[in-house]
Parts: structure tokens; sequence; C-alpha cells
């Protein structure tokens, strides 16, 4: 099979959906591969090693899309769509919920749409989801550091303090990998963490993992609002899989909030959970509202771009060789594949999508 990787286009995004040692994997297994041109430059795959390999450079979008597959990392953006064509599989980061425009446009082009945020493993865990959640809920707390500074419009706080004076009081929404990364950084930093969620299980886990050292809530109303109003920097790191995200922290708990906090929503590929936020880039991050620093950036693993492409490519390469071996066919033998069925020719197949965007749903199952 032809399996094209294009360089990303989104704003300050260089990660690349294959690096050269996976394009290897793939041209060993018997598949071309098409890369364009520069697709990996910026975080040191240059094209050369990707051709020390086998893979072909092509200098245009155009090019890679006319393969059957199309291996990417983020959302194809608005001057992507018209390169598509019926019954390509796009395999990449889709977060349809929020978008959407973006779910309009896969259906027209009749593509078959499989979401990286939505494959699972045997035990329903997401396994393609999970590194990207790490490397974010990592850089949160160091764009939380920075917003905090004065010159972003932060209060100034330091997040470890020095001896005599406070540390920095961080609130995380949501207990999952994000949350659970962005605690060991802020702990790490010396800063005094807070976790809240409604999975007792989850907290308890947590409980035995950090002991004293990281405080657990159960996420309820009351106690939301209590330590949001408190807090220095709060990190949304909340996720109902394929949902938008809940907006679990109003504008109204945004105006209590100490002037000059800062709110990093991880959330915000989904929508964001807080109910000021709005996406935004790493060309402009930051923006402030309700004297509040937020940062919304809907790439954040953009940041670190070369770390997160190995971890995300380490994840998909095991799916993309099955794609590219069996077709449509791999989803039919892996269950976890097909879960990723997000759009396939022209039908929502995510129960979620179609019930926050209000199509109609068609099992994967009733079309493959």
């Amino acid at each position: 099979m032809k399996i094209g990787v294009p360089k990303e286009i989104k704003d300050h995004e260089y990660r690349v959906g294959v690096t050269p040692a996976g394009a290897k994997a793939l041209i060993d297994a018997g598949h071309e591969v098409l890369i364009q041109s520069l697709a990996g430059d910026a975080i040191g795959f240059h094209d050369e090693m990707y051709q020390a390999v086998g893979a072909q450079i092509v200098s245009t979008a155009k090019q890679v899309y006319q393969c059957p597959l199309v291996v990417k990392v983020k959302e194809p953006q608005s001057s992507e769509f018209a390169l598509m064509h019926e019954g390509q599989i796009l395999f990449t980061y889709l977060h349809l919920a929020p978008d959407p425009e973006q779910t309009r446009q896969l259906l027209e082009q009749q593509v078959i749409g499989i979401a990286y945020e939505t494959v699972t493993d045997q035990d329903g865990r997401l396994p393609l989801l999970v590194p990207m959640s790490e490397v974010a809920g990592r850089i949160a707390i160091q764009a939380g550091a920075f917003g905090l500074q004065m010159i972003n419009g932060g209060r100034g706080v330091l997040l470890g303090g020095v001896p005599g004076v406070q540390r920095g009081n961080v609130v995380i929404i949501g207990a999952g990998v994000v949350g659970t990364e962005a605690a060991k950084m802020a702990l790490g930093l010396g800063a005094d963490v807070t976790i809240l969620d409604s999975n007792l299980a989850r907290l308890r886990q947590l409980d035995d993992l950090f002991g004293p050292a990281l405080k657990t809530r159960f996420s309820e109303a009351h106690a939301l609002e209590a330590l949001v109003s408190e807090a220095d920097l709060v990190v949304g790191a909340v996720l109902l899989p394929g949902h938008a995200a809940p907006k679990l922290v109003s504008r109204e708990l945004v105006k209590k909030m100490r002037k000059g906090a800062v709110i990093v929503d991880v959330a915000i590929d989904q929508g964001g959970c807080v109910e000021t936020s709005k996406p935004t880039s790493h060309s402009a991050s930051m923006y402030v509202e309700e004297g509040v620093v937020h940062y919304c950036v809907t790439n954040m693993p953009g940041a670190c771009a070369r770390t997160a492409t190995m971890a995300l490519t380490n994840a998909t390469l095991p799916y993309a060789l099955q794609l590219a071996n069996l077709g449509e066919e791999a989803l039919k033998q892996n269950a976890g594949l097909m879960n990723g069925l997000n759009v396939y020719k022209g039908h929502v197949t995510n129960q979620a999508v179609a019930n926050d965007l209000g199509y109609n749903y068609k099992a994967a199952s009733e079309l493959l």
C-alpha cells in the first residue's frame, strides 16, 4: 500500500506522523512511503534520513493525499479537505465533537477517519491518546508557571516558593493521565498540589502513589468552587472520550479567582472544561479574561515536538502497519482499532460524536 505522510500545517506544529524508523518498518513490510518534503525537518528528521531508508520525498501535500492511507498528527486543516478522496483512510487525531465543520467536510469527502483519541486496547484504555496526554500534562505545569510571571499578566507567584515564602497553589481537575502527569511535574517543582476527580478508586490509587505530598478531593461543586477560587494555577484535565468536554468551571467561578491566576485548559481539544476558554495557538498562546490568564493551545504537545513525535509514533506504528497490511480489514480484525473509526464514507460511526453534533449514528459493524 502507498502511505502518505504530510507536513503538518497547523500553527507551530512540528510533529510528524511517521519517523524515519517508522518509515523503514513500513517499507520493510512491503509498502511505499511518501513523505512531504521537510515534514520532519524542524525536529531533526531530515529528508535525507527518510530517503536513506527507502522513502520517497515529494514536494506537495497533493501528492501525499493521493495515497490510500494518510498518517499524520493533527486534524486536517481547511486547505487539506479538498485533497482527500472517497475511501481514503485518514489516521490521525480528529477531535470531532467540538468541530462541526471538520466533521461535515470529512463526511462530504467520504473518507474513512480513524481517530487516535478513540482507539482502545484490550483493557479499554486509550493507547494512542496516552503519550500525548503525558506530554500535555507535563507541559501544562511549565506553561502555567510561565503564565504566572508578571510579564504575562500573572500574579508573580513562583510555584515552588522559596524558604520562608508560601508555595504556589495548584489545582488539577481530573485524575486521568493528563492530571497525573501534571501532578508529578507540579510536585517536582515544590508546589502545593490538589487533584480532584469523581472516581474514588482513582483517587485512592494516587494517594497510594504519591502519599501525603498530593492532596486528593472528591470532585463536587462545593469543593471545586472552594479550591479553584483560591488557586494560583488551575489545570483542566477532564476527558470524556469522544464527547465535548463538560464545562465544569463557570465564568462566575473564574470571576472569583485571584487576579493574575492562571488556567491551563488541556481539555481545549475537546472544547475545553472552562467556560471562558477559547482555542489559542503557539503564536498567541495566552490571553487574559476576567482578570485570569488563560493558556488554551489546541496542540500543546507541539511545543516539545521532537519528544512528542517519538512518544506518539512508538504507539501508532503498530496500528499503521495493520492498516497498511490489511486496509479496511484491519478494522474487522482489531476491535480497538474499530473503536477509533469516527467517520466512514459519509456516516458518523462514533456514538459520542453523533450525539454531540446531532448526526445519525451508524454502527461500524453494519457498514464494514
